[in-house]
């Protein structure tokens, strides 16, 4: 009777007073999960914005063979294994033409960067100016001069010096870059831009995206040309054509390869050249490239005084004689005609050959043709991905019209590249398909494009990336208290210990209940008696 009396204040209550010390320990850690789960969520929602942590500015001017352009780029000052997360916030177009042209007056270069400078001041932050980088890295254009004259393009690159020296910003030299660097960034800039190496998840940070493939890159510039492309396999290919990249913690294999004298502008010259072959000295000769009713007058000295067609120089002319070619508007001639500033003999019926002897393997998965590539299409209405057939007939029916009709049928109309699509396009498709070896299967791969977003495809921001590696990361500023990966790991542990001491005190009440069941019948029993 005693043993009844004492348990009915429990039953009263609904519930039976857990005294076992297994019971209250697993009591305790329940209600201190449910406060940490409850304190950590009170806090995180107090705080739903991360703060941007400080940026980080660089600028970089692409010295081009025709035209500078200079880019401003920013990024947080907190890095992604090693690599900042760049981003293009301006861009200016140097006026004139490009720098290896003032190889006669070097001193003039700086007037001509005045005006893009006095803008990029206003676009980085005065009291970021003397922490901001800025890079100058001249290309084919220079490549030449340097190789044609070393003391002009010297002379060229010290005037560059001086003047950035007296700027506020943290001035690091100007270079010429070679070609196998303006590929390899090249690449780096449209996989980068494209998000081929990294991606926000939900948690709206940074990771590497798993599943996707490269994007090889198409360069065509004024004076040389590059194809970059993940390598398959390396066998048989030159030490000098591979190069190993590593960005955000991955490593990639690229086989890449520069064609100097092969870019758009040096690539005419030689053309022109060979329409001279054996009349050099004639007053007037026919191009087929060029539109009907169009004819355009240079020196010799215009053709033949570069280095690129220093091999088809004739042994005796006067540079300032002057030579007219004129237009006649002929597809099929004019292609025929191009397709012999290209050495494909070289190769020797080896298929892993590009021309000119260059090893190349097989290209495989999708590509940007951007620069040159891009201006040429544009220019018949063509952009993104379509056929080659599309690209054939568009070049065709734009070589026969008439230099009356252009001015109509080009959204910018300028003489000099206007005379000139008709034989860019013809160029481009030897390149691609007997150079390169793009197929009508394999031409759709390649995407003609100018810019993605905000941010032009150009060899200066993927420059700028392998740069920011070699500048420290700066201190974030404040940011969530818990981060999201570290924020989930917790909330699953304390939810876990929660259900788990939840389940273990049901177990603890219903194995109280069936022994209180027991002692109740027991009870009775002796009662009974």
């Amino acid at each position: 009777m005693l043993a009844v009396m004492t348990r009915q204040p429990c039953e009263q209550a609904g519930f039976r007073v857990l005294s076992r010390t297994p019971a209250i320990i697993t009591l305790v850690v329940l209600l201190a999960s449910v406060v940490v789960l409850v304190t950590i969520t009170l806090i995180q929602i107090h705080h739903p914005e991360v703060l941007p942590p400080g940026l980080k500015y660089g600028i970089v001017l692409d010295a081009g063979s025709s035209r500078t352009t200079v880019y401003v780029y920013q990024w947080p000052a907190e890095k992604e294994n090693n690599t900042g997360v760049v981003s293009q916030t301006f861009k200016c177009r140097v006026k004139g033409s490009g720098i290896s042209s003032y190889e006669k007056n070097p001193q003039d270069v700086p007037k001509a960067f005045e005006d893009c400078m006095v803008k990029v001041k206003e676009q980085v932050p005065t009291h970021l100016h003397r922490s901001t980088r800025i890079y100058l890295g001249a290309t084919a254009g220079m490549r030449l001069l340097r190789l044609q004259n070393e003391t002009a393009a010297n002379e060229v690159l010290a005037s560059i010096q001086s003047y950035f020296k007296s700027q506020p910003f943290d001035f690091r030299g100007a270079q010429i870059i070679s070609g196998q660097e303006e590929g390899v960034y090249g690449w780096i800039t449209a996989n980068y831009i494209m998000g081929n190496f990294l991606e926000k998840n939900l948690w709206h940070t940074w990771v590497h995206p798993r599943g996707v493939e490269t994007t090889g890159a198409l360069d065509l510039g004024g004076a040389s040309t590059q194809i970059s492309f993940v390598a398959g396999e390396k066998a048989g290919l030159n030490d000098s054509d591979i190069v190993e990249v590593t960005l955000y913690g991955y490593g990639y294999t690229l086989y890449t390869h520069s064609f100097q004298c092969y870019g758009r502008n040096e690539a005419e010259k030689k053309f022109l050249a060979a329409l001279l072959q054996g009349s050099p000295t004639e007053a007037t000769v026919s191009n087929p490239c060029y539109p009907q009713n169009y004819s355009a007058a240079f020196t010799l000295g215009h053709v033949f005084g570069s280095l690129c067609t220093e091999k088809q120089r004739p042994e005796s002319y006067s540079p300032n004689d002057i030579v007219t070619f004129t237009g006649t508007g002929d597809p099929w001639l004019c292609r025929e005609k191009v397709a012999s500033i290209f050495d494909f003999k070289a190769c020797q019926d080896r298929e892993a050959c590009s021309f000119d002897g260059v090893y190349q393997p097989k290209v495989q998965g999708p590509f940007v043709a951007f620069a040159g590539f891009y201006y040429t299409a544009s220019a018949f209405n063509l952009s993104g991905s379509f056929s080659l057939s599309a690209f054939n007939s568009s070049s065709w029916d734009f070589c026969q019209r008439t230099w009356s009709e252009l001015p109509s049928l080009l959204p910018k109309f300028d003489e000099v590249y206007a005379r000139s699509y008709c034989f860019s396009a013809h160029y481009i498709y030897h390149l691609l398909v007997n150079g390169y070896k793009f197929t009508e299967e394999t031409w759709p791969q390649i995407r003609f494009e100018k810019e993605v977003g905000n941010s032009s495809i150009s060899w200066s921001l993927g420059y700028m990336l392998s740069l920011t590696n070699q500048i420290p990361a700066g201190s974030p500023l404040v940011r969530l208290p818990i981060q999201p990966p570290a924020f989930v790991g917790i909330l699953a542990f304390f939810t876990s210990t929660a259900l788990l001491c939840l389940a273990l005190l049901l177990y603890l009440c219903s194995q109280s209940r069936t022994k209180e069941r027991s002692e109740h019948a027991f009870d009775h029993t002796v009662d009974s008696e």
